[in-house]
């Protein structure tokens, strides 16, 4: 589990990420905290939530194109500056005793707006730290960071509220940003080359959407994480409440009931390891999910500490191995180039079913009470269990997405210009009558991964002539993204191709055409035109 930490730059970032994961958990109690003594309503705490949510749910997408255009180093160090002008402001205000409910809520989603555009890419950038097989170590690691300042930054925020108030908690989140941009500064990213244009933001934007659209695997994950969130939320969202109203718990007391939480999770770090090769990721997410509702359960009956101390370390054993099981899977189902904005799909839904459920259980809670809200959530998490049986996790780990680059450009007669387009791209089959059923079978499955990769149209055709005879056409919108094409076919996707092209008959592989639309109006340019080259495998 610890041999990620062998690489420099990972254990820099992980070290100054534990500093600033703690100063992040002491501004959620203090601003949480701050909240249940500006305003009594239900509704306006729970909205705390949602404004720590939404930006993820309105920025995710956005921000995931932004990370694999520009250079992932510097918008690090672009986010990390936000968050921590965002948090020394809303530090003075509190302490100058001019903070207000609505202030409060505006600052809290000023700094959400920069976890937002950070998260995608500090995600992104853990492959490239770490070898393939130490990803999902790399990935428990950061669980560690994040249930280990669960534990500190709660305890210590309730000192440093009991002692000097909750505007310096602000001021300390402030500070911990600080360690994370000098490492990223430090850092010299090796960047790849490539000869081809970057992608244009938009462009970007439209790739992902297609990809998260075509791209199965990573669709089951995201289902599974916006189930296991959207009721989990409701302990989110209600602890706060839970621990003042009905607790009747001081700052120091809540924070101790969080460190317990901290503190389950930690101890989730040294077992999951043990977990992930005894039972699949399947079920451990389903066994963590229908625990963690349970744990629901009694914490909306209990009033005793002690009991609630205990629900809570198993509440953070339990969230630990789901969520760090989603983040895996998520991870590995998906290409490099496309990372940050698959993730940043996987953030949005982790964030918008956040901020949905935390609307609903608030609202619930408003009008039912608090107890109502824990158990109509703790029904639904057992219950979303059941979604394991059709929507498995465990294919996306057979995965092979390391670029397989056997395509081969055919000759041309000319190279078009970036820009020009769209292309069409005509592969030409022989295929046995006999076997033409199977092959179009084969041909959906591949059809799926051309689309996932670029394709805006994918089409397979019959010769009415010559029954043998199949055409398989692809339009994409533009020759650079076409040419990135060639870059973005994976060693599973040539698996795919070959079962396709296993039906193909006769001495000589299907033949390859290429052609470009012409704009030509009349301006005396000379059509454009296509040179095909039957014996090269695309």
């Amino acid at each position: 589990m610890w041999s990620p930490l062998a690489q420099p730059v990972f254990r820099a970032l992980w070290l100054a990420s534990a500093v600033s994961s703690i100063g992040t958990w002491m501004h959620d109690v203090g601003a949480a905290w701050l909240m249940t003594s500006l305003s009594p309503s239900p509704l306006l705490i729970a909205m705390m939530q949602a404004a720590s949510s939404l930006p993820f749910f309105m920025l995710a997408l956005p921000a995931g194109a932004i990370a694999d255009v520009v250079d992932r180093r510097r918008l690090l160090l672009f986010t990390q500056g936000w968050m921590l002008a965002a948090a020394s402001l809303l530090g003075i205000l509190t302490v100058a005793n001019i903070t207000t409910p609505w202030i409060l809520l505006a600052l809290t989603f000023a700094i959400s707006i920069g976890s937002a555009i950070n998260m995608p890419v500090w995600q992104a950038i853990t492959p490239e730290l770490v070898a393939k097989e130490q990803l999902p170590s790399a990935v428990t690691l950061s669980g560690i960071v994040i249930n280990l300042s669960r534990s500190i930054g709660p305890a210590l925020a309730g000192i440093v509220i009991a002692s000097a108030g909750t505007g310096f908690v602000f001021l300390l989140n402030a500070a911990s940003f600080v360690g994370v941009i000098l490492v990223v500064f430090l850092w010299q990213r090796k960047t790849e080359e490539t000869a081809l244009p970057a992608e244009r933001f938009i462009g970007a934007m439209q790739a992902g959407i297609r990809y998260v659209r075509y791209s199965p695997p990573f669709q089951k994950v995201l289902i599974r994480a916006a189930a296991y969130i959207f009721f989990a939320s409701a302990l989110f969202a209600m602890l706060p409440l839970l621990g003042r109203k009905e607790l009747g718990l001081d700052a120091f007391s809540y924070g101790i009931i969080l460190g317990f939480w901290g503190i389950g999770g930690l101890a989730g770090a040294f077992i999951l390891p043990k977990i992930r090769q005894r039972i699949s990721t399947d079920l451990s997410v389903a066994i963590a999910s229908a625990t963690f509702g349970m744990m629901m359960l009694v914490l909306s009956y209990s009033r005793n500490f002690y009991a609630v101390c205990a629900a809570m370390l198993v509440v953070g054993l339990s969230s630990l191995t789901a969520m760090v099981s989603l983040n895996v899977a998520a991870q590995t189902a998906v290409s490099t180039w496309v990372r940050s904005r698959a993730l940043a799909t996987y953030l949005l839904v982790f964030q918008g079913s956040m901020t949905l459920g935390s609307f609903l259980w608030g609202t619930i809670a408003q009008n039912f009470g608090i107890s109502v809200s824990l158990n109509v959530a703790a029904v639904g998490a057992i219950a979303s269990t059941v979604l394991g049986i059709r929507y498995r996790l465990k294919c996306a780990e057979k995965m092979d997405l390391t670029a397989s680059l056997h395509w081969q450009q055919p000759a041309h007669s000319f190279e078009p210009c970036p820009d020009d387009g769209p292309v069409l791209i005509t592969l030409e089959y022989r295929i046995d009558p006999a076997n033409a059923n199977s092959f179009k079978q084969a041909m959906k499955a591949l059809s799926h991964t051309r689309k996932r990769d670029g394709a805006i149209h994918w089409g397979l055709y019959q010769d009415l002539s010559d029954c043998q005879r199949f055409v398989e056409t692809i339009i994409v919108e533009s020759w650079a993204e076409h040419q990135r094409q060639f870059e973005r076919v994976t060693n599973s996707d040539r698996a795919i191709e070959d079962t396709a092209r296993a039906f193909h008959i006769g001495d000589k592989p299907p033949k390859v055409t290429q052609m470009i639309y012409d704009r030509c109006n009349g301006n005396g340019r000379e059509p454009k035109s296509s040179i095909s080259n039957p014996n090269t495998k695309q």
